[in-house]
């Protein structure tokens, strides 16, 4: 699969002046929320309304989804709104009581993207369909797996297609539901510039009250749209109740967003621009530099390990290390977060040298 111009096609045939926007409940509930919530989207910036019908849990004992009879009021909701619908499947019954239904977007979660089988047995039940299917990032970090979810579904015909980043999994304890790992979607973007890129912010965040931050990150790193959970009662949502939001809120995040240009020919901005990469790019030079004398010298530690018989892993001179870097980072205006990561990629290419001269 390589980049082309007509991925974007779909997209672009919705004629937007502003980033698409898919919006509804995390479950579908009863009848009546699903066409309330519709009807307070209808005359929003809101083109596709979504709602869960089955719900992959990560433990049993939740609520799993109303299940297909679900799908008959997404019908009704249409008919009654003119929006488009939009639901998760996982498996090829999925696909096919949707095509049924004649649902208009299909998207596959990050459970089931991380599982090439079940993905194959959807883009086969989708064949040649000219339904727009969105994927999700997997749960864990891994770029090739995201693409290759959207390369099956390509290879099976599927030309409106399009990736829904949505955060990604981890042990650590952040401010996120699923940290964002901005860099893994740039990468998507910058390997597939034409394919729509939509931001969800809502299991990004976890939490509400962080959608709009997330959300104009999202803009501002040139995404084509967003997908937000919303419900008329958030608080006693059956389901993620944390993340959604009430209509009257989402449309005052429309209201809050500012949507960049993408850049601009006035000869100020360029001129200052030229200057500032260029010292950007010192910068990076010197950083580099600065990265490989340390490695020198984690060289020479780990031959002094070597000799001496010593372990590769000081585990308490490493605490020390990132206790003090987290102080210095914060002087310096640097998040916690950044730091960490910046210094165990850091800590993993010393052991990877250190292990090297060890093990010659």
């Amino acid at each position: 699969m390589e980049n082309n111009i007509s991925m974007r096609k779909w997209l672009d045939d919705f004629n937007l002046t502003h980033p698409l926007v898919i919006a509804g409940p995390c479950s579908a509930e009863t009848e009546e929320q699903v066409l309330k919530i519709a009807h307070e989207l209808k005359n929003s910036d809101v083109s596709i309304y979504r709602a869960g019908i089955w719900k992959p849990r990560t433990r049993p004992g939740g609520f799993e989804g109303v299940g297909a009879i679900g799908l008959k009021w997404l019908q009704k909701a249409k008919a009654e709104t003119g929006l488009l619908m939009a639901i998760e499947v996982a498996n090829a019954a999925h696909v096919k009581l949707a095509l049924e239904h004649d649902i208009d977007v299909l998207w596959i979660g990050a459970r089931t993207t991380v599982n090439p089988f079940a993905v194959q047995e959807i883009a086969d039940a989708l064949q040649n369909t000219d339904k727009i299917v969105l994927v999700k990032n997997p749960v864990n970090p891994d770029l090739a797996l995201w693409i290759g979810g959207v390369e099956r579904l390509y290879h099976a015909g599927i030309k409106k297609l399009g990736v829904i980043h949505r955060g990604f999994s981890t042990y650590e304890k952040t401010k996120y539901r699923n940290i964002p790992e901005w860099q893994i979607a740039i990468e998507l973007q910058s390997r597939f510039p034409d394919l729509p890129l939509i931001c969800d912010p809502s299991h990004i965040t976890g939490k509400r009250d962080m959608i709009l931050e997330v959300s104009q990150q999202a803009l501002d790193l040139n995404y084509d749209g967003l997908i937000i959970e919303t419900h008329i009662d958030p608080d006693n949502a059956w389901s993620d109740a944390a993340q959604q939001v009430t209509p009257t809120a989402l449309k005052q995040i429309f209201k809050d967003l500012r949507i960049r240009k993408v850049t601009t020919e006035e000869d100020d901005y360029n001129n200052k621009m030229i200057k500032l990469r260029a010292d950007i790019n010192i910068a990076d030079s010197k950083l580099l530099e600065i990265l490989g004398k340390r490695m020198q010298v984690a060289e020479k530690i780990g031959a002094l390990k070597k000799e001496k018989n010593v372990a590769v892993l000081q585990n308490k001179r490493w605490i020390e290390i990132l206790e003090k870097m987290i102080l210095e980072g914060r002087e310096k205006g640097l998040s916690e977060e950044f730091v960490l990561k910046l210094f165990k990629a850091v800590h993993q290419e010393s052991i990877s040298h250190q292990e090297k001269i060890i093990n010659s």
